[in-house]
């Protein structure tokens, strides 16, 4: 488990997490959760959020391009379970793609935690949080409220995951 720097206690799924190779465009973003704060490049110029970082704006070409902090919430766009044990023991963990409220479009690829891995949903509001690892800040999501019961009503959970 690792800490945020808002307090909230996150697990890591991940035994080990990849070091991001250096990069001038992208270090802020491994170092923005210092604070708490999820930071995207946005173009000064047009307002367009560019995520991975890239120069220059892919939409009106534009060299002005910083990192800015955004709300932190989203939805979850996409995701799939892992249940490759690349370390023995390891439970099975959510690679999500999710989608962040400040425009159409703009998606970055986490984990999930926070919750079982069988109640992950497509569009399930979700929020940011770090994990610190080797003075890089990760961002993960939890869910931004409750699980809710997804039952049918013959009782059978569509969405019980056979992994449990």
């Amino acid at each position: 488990m690792s800490s945020s720097p808002s307090g909230e206690t996150v697990p890591d799924v991940l035994a080990e997490r990849p070091v991001p190779a250096p990069d001038p465009l992208a270090d802020f973003f491994w170092q923005s959760g210092r604070d708490g704060m999820l930071r995207i490049a946005r173009c000064r110029d047009c307002g367009f959020w560019v995520h991975p970082p890239s120069l220059p704006c892919p939409r009106c070409l534009g060299r002005a391009v910083h990192p800015e902090p955004v709300s932190g919430r989203a939805v979850v766009h996409s995701f799939t379970v892992n249940v490759q044990q690349w370390r023995p023991g390891q439970d099975p963990y959510v690679i999500a793609v999710v989608e962040l409220p400040e425009q159409d479009g703009l998606r970055l690829t986490t984990n999930i935690v926070g919750c079982p891995v069988s109640e992950v949903h497509i569009d399930q509001p979700v929020r940011v949080a770090f994990v610190a690892r080797g003075g890089r800040y990760y961002p993960v999501f939890t869910p931004a409220c409750p699980i809710q019961s997804r039952s049918t009503s013959t009782g059978f959970d569509l969405w019980r995951s056979p992994y449990r």
